[in-house]
């Protein structure tokens, strides 16, 4: 499909819409073309960050496309349709040439900021280098682009009078020429993600940014306490004529912040919120309270999200810089118990590989079985601990994020499986909004609190293979601060084969590829697989336009409106 054949998001009012059970992954729930009302969504704590640079939550990402428009976007359709590329600040998607080396992209003319003044090339370049070269100040987003574009540039808290890295070029104010260190077919996946949003120089703030960031989509902020609400009210400056995706269906919108989980359901469900932002589903408590009522079943979609539930053991800190402690633990993990913290069958389907069913590549096989019952395989871990000359066991400690109930709750099922066999897991609970930067994406945190395993959620940054895999198994993704690779994976093998299917043009030979990597990565056994979830989500009757995207696995907020 064209950009030219796309319908802006706008709903088709020629068909009945779906209705009841799981009507928002038929096709759009309560569809309007009409404009007013105030969307309210809620969310057990804050953003990690409204800084586009600075990011790595799927549900910040997803909510950003309001304020901020990225290069390449996803289109605004329910299902696998939502994973459809379209190009967004670009005028057409990416113009690759040298083998894949090159990849050109042309602004639309017309954009603006929300104060009126234009976007330009030398913004989108900028918004780049403070992300990928300024993780001195900025350290949760991802890298991708720094390990593409190579150079010595330092960032430009560092480096103010260099004009960001070189390989980046910008040849007029419309115009973007990046020149990779080697051939990266999917450039237009890169494309879509919050870090290529533009950002002018003059208005950054650093650390700070993410308070109040600059937009260029339909919305822009109004006020924001941080851990308590945020407000976006209409971007006056954003014209509907250069943007292809989005429709603004709310008058505004009013995000709800750190607010207990049981909280957030009751809010939902007796409407004084529409949707709950984290796009992860009620807890076990509410989902049987819908689950006993016909009435509220019909006001909810049970998605198989794109994530997988894992939880990475940290191969640099005693005692699992031994590989059979590792594989221990891999088979004494009771996954039928961390299931049942997120609502048993209804909450997802028992995981063992990285990658889930969703992901081209995905190819089902059982490393370590932990029984018919899924509870684990005690006699095979305490065989690991004998091979590691460890019988009695040992200690560690487990992160959990605390506001997500049912990760911790999953985290003390994990703690009592293991205790079965002689490992005492002590279970810390942290912030979700600061987990990636402070707490579990640091490895030296993770060192001094004798921490080794890290509970966490992993979807793919795009959908693709590469994706879902390179920043949490590529050694060079390791990072100071926002690490994803929590395992500390280092593989040169697998380094190479993630370059390998990074310029493979071909899909098929590209699975292939991604399949071997997950398959090598759970012989090192530094990532535990035990669930892909489902969410049931719950949509408040008096939301629009409702659908859920296959790009996130939740709901989208940009073809969101309130009655």
């Amino acid at each position: 499909m064209t950009v030219a054949e796309h319908s802006k998001g706008e709903p088709d009012l020629a068909s009945p819409p779906p209705t009841g059970q799981d009507a928002a992954l038929r096709g759009i729930y309560n569809p309007t073309d009409e404009t007013g009302g105030t969307l309210r969504l809620v969310r057990t704590d804050d953003f990690d960050s409204l800084d586009p640079g600075n990011t790595y939550y799927a549900y910040t990402w997803n909510f950003l496309r309001l304020i901020g428009r990225t290069l390449v976007t996803f289109d605004t359709a329910p299902g696998k349709a939502g994973q459809r590329l379209v190009a967004d600040l670009a005028e057409s998607l990416g113009e690759g040439s040298d083998g894949g080396r090159t990849w050109t992209y042309r602004l639309r003319p017309g954009l603006k900021f929300e104060d009126g003044s234009p976007v330009i090339s030398a913004d989108v370049k900028y918004a780049i280098a403070r992300s990928g070269y300024g993780t001195d100040v900025l350290g949760a987003g991802p890298t991708y682009f720094r390990q593409l574009l190579g150079t010595d540039y330092l960032g430009p808290w560092r480096q103010p009078d260099v004009d960001g890295p070189v390989t980046i070029e910008t040849p007029d104010e419309r115009t973007l020429v990046f020149r990779l260190r080697y051939p990266f077919a999917g450039m237009d996946l890169l494309a879509t993600m919050p870090v290529t949003c533009p950002v002018p120089a003059r208005a950054d703030t650093g650390a700070d940014y993410r308070l109040r960031p600059v937009a260029t989509g339909p919305y822009r902020v109004r006020s924001y306490e941080r851990g308590r609400r945020l407000m976006l009210e209409p971007n006056p400056h954003w014209d509907q004529a250069t943007d292809p995706v989005r429709m603004r269906r709310a008058e505004r919108v009013e995000v709800i912040l750190g607010v207990d989980p049981h909280e957030v359901d009751r809010m939902i469900l007796d409407s004084d919120a529409h949707i709950d932002l984290a796009g992860f589903g009620v807890q076990p408590a509410a989902q049987e309270r819908i689950l006993a009522d016909p009435a509220a079943i019909a006001n909810t979609d049970n998605p198989l999200t794109g994530f997988t539930w894992i939880y990475c053991l940290s191969s640099r800190i005693p005692p699992f810089d031994n590989v059979h402690c590792r594989r221990a633990v891999q088979y004494a993990t009771d996954k039928a118990a961390m299931r049942a913290a997120y609502g048993g069958a209804t909450g997802g389907d028992i995981a063992t590989t990285i990658l889930p069913p969703t992901i081209d590549g995905y190819e089902h096989f059982d490393r370590y079985p932990v029984g018919t019952g899924a509870t684990g395989d005690l006699d095979a871990a305490r065989a690991e601990l004998a091979a590691a000359c460890r019988p009695a066991g040992f200690r560690t400690r487990i992160a959990a994020r605390r506001d997500r109930l049912k990760e911790y709750r999953a985290a003390e099922a994990l703690s009592a499986g293991l205790a079965r066999v002689g490992i005492e897991a002590q279970v810390l609970g942290f912030p979700s909004g600061d987990y990636f930067d402070r707490y579990g994406g640091s490895p030296q945190f993770l060192r001094d609190n004798g921490i080794g395993v890290i509970m966490f959620g992993w979807g793919a940054d795009f959908p693709d293979g590469y994706g879902f895999l390179q920043q949490i198994v590529d050694g060079r993704a390791i990072k100071d601060r926002g690490n994803q690779n929590m395992g500390e994976l280092d593989d040169p093998e697998i380094n190479q084969l993630i370059d390998r299917g990074a310029a493979c043009p071909d899909p098929a030979e590209r699975a292939g590829i991604w399949q071997r990597i997950d398959r090598m990565t759970m012989d090192h056994a530094v990532i535990v697989p035990y669930l892909y979830p489902r969410s049931l989500l719950y949509r408040n009757p008096d939301t629009t336009n409702v659908y859920v995207t296959g790009a996130y696995g939740m709901y989208d907020y940009v073809g969101m409106g309130a009655r």
